[in-house]
């Protein structure tokens, strides 16, 4: 414990723990909103990472290690991209934070080998306590926090008792501020790219509605329907973030739509259940009853709301049709076979 208490890369967590005033770390060393504001242009485009303060932060330096290794050619597996979604996955967001600008870096690369694999992982750390949520209170759900709002309750600490809320707002911050650089990625050769940009573009700040523009222009032309489905949840997403009723309307549209792909369709539903507080109407039930097959639930796990929103035994699209709209069915028992085939 007293190990632990004189880390200087826990110094904030401890403090806390002790009694100090969160309020008195804003805008500080240890404040990771902070930090990523001020990391400068020049510092982003040239990798310069010596500039990053990754020892305020917890398993920076592995963060650290993970970006310049990523960057050079290092394997993403395990010792590149790997190290941020695993963070993140253990709940450890704040130096996994620090990598979100040069992973966007790297991923527009399209030279390099591993842009993908660092796209994949560049909107992580953007939100907490998403692994397994399909509820309609909390699916597609991220909350528009001011950069230094002090209000982080609702997404409480990290396993070191870092403040879940700063990192999560220090994300969006870095993904809003490049979002010149993944809006070309939605009209990119590869469709993982483009779902994965989508994903990450959703959850930055659009006050002026320019990323909801982007995804319907995109959407205008792209001829993937899994892909098409992604641009409509990432449409949901940032509608939900910034309300725009016309934009509920549509989505509506979509769902009612026999001319859309049934990807389309299923993705409009579980969207505009997130958008509404009403009832699911009977044609919808019915939509969503014809269309969910097993080979279509298993196609859309390539849309990361969906992986991420499964569980052992349930496919993403499965869990979220019975959380949103059967609610009081129990889930199914856990299993723990790690190859346990998903429902």
């Amino acid at each position: 414990m007293d190990a632990w208490r004189s880390d200087p890369t826990l110094a904030m967590c401890a403090a806390l723990v002790d009694g100090a005033e969160l309020s008195s770390f804003v805008g500080g060393p240890f404040d990771v909103r902070a930090v990523v504001a001020g990391i400068r242009p020049e510092a982003k485009a040239g990798f310069l990472l010596d500039e990053v303060p990754w020892e305020h932060f917890p398993q920076g330096h592995r963060v650290k290690e993970a970006v310049h290794l990523l960057h050079t050619g290092g394997s993403p597996a395990g010792t590149g991209a790997g190290i941020v979604g695993g963070m993140c996955a253990n709940d450890m967001r704040a130096a996994a934070v620090l990598a979100v600008p040069f992973l966007i870096r790297i991923a527009a690369d399209t030279r390099h080998p591993h842009r993908a694999n660092a796209l994949a992982e560049a909107s992580a750390p953007a939100r907490a306590r998403y692994f397994g949520i399909a509820s309609r209170d909390e699916l597609l759900l991220h909350r528009a926090n001011t950069p230094y709002d002090d209000h982080y309750d609702n997404y409480g600490v990290e396993v070191t008792g870092y403040p879940a809320g700063w990192s999560v707002a220090a994300a969006r911050t870095a993904i809003t501020a490049d979002t010149a650089l993944l809006q070309p990625l939605l009209d990119d050769p590869e469709p993982a790219i483009r779902i994965d940009a989508a994903y990450a573009l959703a959850t930055a700040a659009d006050h002026e509605h320019a990323v909801r523009a982007a995804f319907r222009t995109r959407l205008a032309v792209e001829p993937d329907p899994v892909v098409r489905a992604a641009l409509v949840l990432a449409t949901a997403e940032t509608t939900r973030a910034h309300p725009h009723p016309p934009t509920s309307t549509w989505i509506r549209e979509q769902w009612q739509d026999r001319t859309q792909a049934p990807e389309v369709r299923l993705a409009a539903a579980i969207g505009w259940l997130c958008l509404t507080d009403q009832p699911a109407p009977d044609d919808l039930h019915a939509t969503v009853d014809h269309l969910a097959t097993d080979e279509r639930a298993h196609a859309m796990e390539a849309l990361p709301w969906m992986a991420f929103a499964g569980g052992s035994r349930e496919t993403g699209l499965r869990r979220c049709i019975r959380k949103l709209l059967h609610p009081k069915q129990p889930d199914p028992a856990d299993c723990d076979d790690p190859w346990c085939p998903r429902h």
